[in-house]
C-alpha cells in the first residue's frame, strides 16, 4: 500500500512549487480579502525567519546551495503581498485602520505608536540599514567571491586530477570533488545575481510607500471626501504599516544573504565557530583591564563600566581555568575496546602501488614540484594508448619499514620490483663496459640490468663526456614502473576493463558489439582472450579488428586457447607491425625440421600439458635460442622466432619465461606477401650454401 502511495506523493510534492508560483501571480492580479493578507504576511515573516536560521546554522555556504533560488521566491512572494496590500489600502483605506488587515494595523499602530511621522523616519532608517549597509556589502562580497572562485576553478580541477593520478583519492571521490567545485562556482555566481534582487526589493519598497501615500491622499480627499488631515492620518499610517510589515522580512533575508556569503567553511555552525574563536583568555584580559580603567575615570558611569569589567574578568578567569583542567586531565585509556576494523584495512582497490622509503618522499613533495607524479601520469597515458585500455591508478605511499632510499613496486598485490634510488644524484648508464672510470656508487640498472653508477649532480657533464647516459632518480623509478607494467599488463586487465572496452565498442560499432557479447561469447571469454593477447605483448588498440576476428571464428566453437591462436592468425598484420615496419622484411629465427618434428611429437604426447617438453630438451632449446638472439638483442635488431602453429603456444610459454621480449609467431600469422629474412636456424647443421644470397644465416646445434 505504501509502495503505491509513494509515486503519488512524489508527484504531489513535485507540483507544489509550480502551483505556489502560479498563486503568486494570482495574488498580484486578483483582489483578495484582508484575512488572506494577514495569513500571507505571517507566512512571509515565518519563511524569512526560517531562511535566517538555516543560514546561521550552515557549516559552509554550499550547505545552503538553494539559497539564491529561495531568495528569489521569497522576494516574489513579498512583492506579490505588496501589490495585494496596496490594492486593499487604496480601495478600503477610507474605512479605517483595520481595513487592510490586522497585521498592517498592528505594525502601523503598535510599532510606530500611531504617529505616522515617526513611522516615516523608522522606515527610512530601516531602508538605509538594509539598502546601504547590508545589501550593498553582501552584494560586493558575492561579486568578489564569484570572481575569485571562477579564477581558482582551473587550479582546483588540476589539484583534483593530481590527487587522482597520485592515488590519493578514488575516482568516485574525485567526481564528487569536481561536482562540489562546479557547484561552488555556480553558487557564488548565483548569489552575485541574487543580491540584486534584494537591492531591487528595497527600492521597490520605497516606491510602493510613495504610491500608497500619494494615492491614498488623492483617493481620500477626492473620492471619499475626507479632509487632508484625516486622509493623511489614515492612509499614511496604513502605508507605513504596509511598508514595515514587508521590510522587516526583507531585512531578515538581507541579513541571511550577508551571513551566507561571508561564511567560511568550518565543521561548526556560525554560533559554534564564533564561540570557539572568542574562547581565548588572551582576548578577554585586555578587555577587562580597559573597561576597569574607564570605570574609574571621573564622570563615567562607574557602576555600569565596572560591572562590564567584572564580567570580562570573570570570562577570562573561567577560560583559563577550563584550559588548565583540560591540560591536567589524564587521557582516558580503554584497553578493552578494540579498534574498529573496516574493509579498507584488509583490502586495497588500487592494483598498482609504489612504496617509498622516507628519503624518497621528496620525489612526491608538491613544494618541490613532485617530479615523480608528473612522470607517473605521463606513463599511464602513454601505456594506456599503447596497450589499448585505460590503466588503473598508481598509488604512491610511504613505508617506514623500507630502508630510506628503497622503493618497491607492487602490481596486483605482488611485489615485482624493488631497488634503491638517491634523490639529488644521477644514475650514469653504460651500454657495455664502462667507457671511462668515474667515481660513484656501482649498481645495476633496475630496468635493463645494465652496469650503472650513482653520481653527484655536479658530475653530470663529466659523465656525459665520458660516454654515459645520465638520468635522475624520478626517471629511474618511472622507467622501472613502465617496464613492469608493460610486462604484467595481463594482471591489470580484468572483467571491468573488458566491460569498458565492450561499452566503447557498443558506442562506435553497435552491430559488432551485439554480434559479439553476450552471445556467442561471454564477458569472461572475451576477457580471457584479451588477457592472453596481452600476455604475449599484443596490444588491444585495434579492438574492433580483434572482435571482428572473434565473430568470424564463432561458428568453429573453439575453446579459449584455440580461439586465441585462431585470432592471432586473423590479426597477423597487427602483430607484425609492432615488430617491423610494413615495407621491410621480417627478420626471423626458425627451428630445424628435425627439431620441429621432435617438438610436435612432444606436444602430441601431452596435448593438454602446460609444459609438454622434457626438462633437458627445454633447457637446450632455451640455451640455443638465447645464444642465437643475444647478438641481435645487443644490436637492438627487431626479429621474431617462427615455428609451426602446433608448436607455437608451447614454445611461446617456454621462451617467455626466459626471454620475455622475444616474439614467437607461427607460419600462419605471417601474410604470404610479407618478405622474410632468416637470421638463424636453431637445431640444424650450418649450411650457408643452401641459404638464399639475400639472407644472413646463423645456426645453432642442439
Amino acid at each position: 500500500m505504501s509502495g503505491g502511495r509513494l509515486p503519488w506523493l512524489q508527484a504531489a510534492r513535485g507540483g507544489v512549487l509550480p502551483i505556489a508560483i502560479l498563486m503568486l501571480v494570482v495574488l498580484m492580479i486578483v483582489p483578495v480579502p484582508s484575512f488572506v493578507l494577514d495569513i500571507g504576511f505571517v507566512g512571509n515573516i515565518m519563511i524569512s525567519l526560517a531562511v535566517l536560521m538555516v543560514s546561521l546554522n550552515a557549516a559552509r555556504p554550499l550547505d545552503f546551495s538553494a539559497f539564491p533560488t529561495v531568495l528569489l521566491l521569497a522576494t516574489l512572494f513579498r512583492l506579490a503581498l505588496n501589490v495585494a496590500s496596496t490594492r486593499v489600502v487604496l480601495v478600503n483605506g477610507h474605512q479605517g485602520e483595520a481595513a487592510a488587515g490586522h497585521i498592517i494595523e498592528a505594525f502601523g499602530s503598535f510599532i510606530i505608536g500611531g504617529n505616522y511621522i515617526v513611522g516615516i523616519f523608522v522606515f527610512a532608517v530601516l531602508m538605509i540599514i538594509n539598502l546601504v549597509v547590508i545589501t550593498k556589502g553582501a552584494g560586493r562580497v558575492s561579486e568578489v567571491s564569484a570572481r575569485f572562485t571562477l579564477d581558482a576553478l582551473p587550479g582546483k580541477q588540476m589539484a583534483i586530477d593530481a590527487d587522482l593520478n597520485a592515488g590519493l583519492i578514488v575516482p568516485e571521490e574525485a567526481k564528487l570533488r569536481r561536482a562540489e567545485v562546479a557547484t561552488e562556482a555556480d553558487f557564488y555566481g548565483s548569489m552575485d545575481g541574487a543580491s540584486k534582487f534584494v537591492k531591487g526589493d528595497a527600492v521597490a519598497g520605497v516606491l510602493i510607500l510613495v504610491v500608497n501615500i500619494v494615492g491614498g491622499l488623492l483617493l481620500g480627499t477626492i473620492s471619499h471626501g475626507l479632509g487632508i488631515g484625516e486622509a493623511a492620518r489614515t492612509y499614511v499610517q496604513l502605508a507605513i504599516g504596509d511598508a514595515l510589515v514587508a521590510q522587516v522580512p526583507a531585512l531578515l533575508l538581507s541579513i541571511a544573504a550577508a551571513a551566507i556569503v561571508t561564511r567560511v567553511n568550518s565543521p561548526l555552525d556560525l554560533s559554534g565557530q564564533i564561540a570557539s574563536q572568542f574562547a581565548q583568555r588572551a582576548a578577554w584580559a585586555p578587555v577587562a583591564v580597559i573597561l576597569a580603567v574607564l570605570g574609574l575615570l571621573p564622570g563615567m558611569p562607574h557602576l555600569l563600566l565596572l560591572s562590564a569589567a567584572a564580567i570580562a574578568g570573570g570570562t577570562c578567569w573561567r577560560l583559563g581555568r577550563k584550559a588548565a583542567i583540560e591540560q591536567s586531565a589524564p587521557t582516558e585509556i580503554l584497553p578493552d575496546a578494540p579498534p574498529a576494523i573496516s574493509w579498507a584495512d584488509v583490502s586495497d582497490s588500487v592494483p598498482i602501488t609504489i612504496e617509498l622509503g622516507y628519503k624518497l618522499i621528496e620525489l612526491v613533495d608538491e613544494r618541490k614540484g613532485a617530479p615523480l607524479m608528473g612522470r607517473i601520469t605521463g606513463i599511464r597515458k602513454q601505456l594506456s594508448r599503447e596497450l589499448g585500455f585505460v590503466l588503473p591508478l598508481v598509488r604512491v605511499k610511504d613505508d617506514l619499514a623500507l630502508p630510506g632510499n628503497r622503493y618497491r613496486i607492487v602490481i596486483a598485490g605482488v611485489a615485482l620490483g624493488e631497488d634503491d634510488a638517491f634523490p639529488g644524484e644521477l644514475l650514469a648508464l653504460a651500454a657495455g663496459d664502462f667507457p671511462d672510470p668515474i667515481d660513484g656508487r656501482l649498481v645495476k640498472d633496475p630496468s635493463f640490468g645494465l652496469d650503472a653508477i650513482w653520481i653527484d649532480e655536479a658530475r653530470r657533464a663529466d659523465a656525459i663526456v665520458a660516454g654515459y647516459t645520465v638520468v635522475d632518480a624520478p626517471t629511474v623509478l618511472a622507467t622501472h614502473l613502465n617496464n613492469l607494467v608493460t610486462a604484467n599488463a595481463t594482471s591489470l586487465f580484468g572483467l571491468d576493463e573488458g566491460q569498458a572496452l565492450l561499452d566503447n565498442l557498443k558506442e562506435h560499432y553497435p552491430q559488432l558489439a551485439g554480434a559479439l557479447c553476450p552471445q556467442p561469447y561471454s564477458l569472461a571469454t572475451l576477457t580471457a582472450v584479451c588477457r592472453a593477447l596481452l600476455a604475449e605483448r599484443i596490444p588491444l588498440r585495434d579492438f574492433r579488428r580483434i572482435t571482428e576476428a572473434m565473430v568470424t571464428l564463432a561458428p568453429r566453437g573453439l575453446d579459449v586457447a584455440g580461439l586465441v591462436e585462431a585470432v592471432r592468425q586473423e590479426i597477423g598484420p597487427l602483430i607484425l607491425q609492432a615488430i617491423v615496419p610494413a615495407k621491410l622484411a621480417l627478420p626471423v629465427i626458425t627451428f630445424d625440421a628435425e627439431l620441429e618434428r621432435l617438438l610436435a611429437q612432444s606436444i602430441a604426447a601431452g596435448p593438454n600439458a602446460a609444459w609438454p617438453f622434457e626438462p633437458e630438451l627445454a633447457r637446450r632449446i632455451v640455451a640455443s635460442v638465447s645464444e642465437a638472439v643475444q647478438p641481435l638483442m645487443m644490436a637492438a635488431r627487431s626479429f621474431a622466432v617462427v615455428t609451426s602453429p602446433v608448436c607455437r603456444p608451447a614454445v611461446s610459454r617456454l621462451l617467455r619465461a626466459h626471454l620475455p621480449d622475444v616474439a614467437v609467431l607461427s607460419f600462419l600469422e605471417i601474410p604470404e606477401t610479407k618478405a622474410v629474412e632468416v637470421l638463424a636456424v636453431v637445431g640444424g647443421t650450418p649450411s650457408l650454401a643452401a641459404a638464399p644470397a639475400s639472407h644472413s644465416v646463423a645456426t645453432g646445434e642442439l
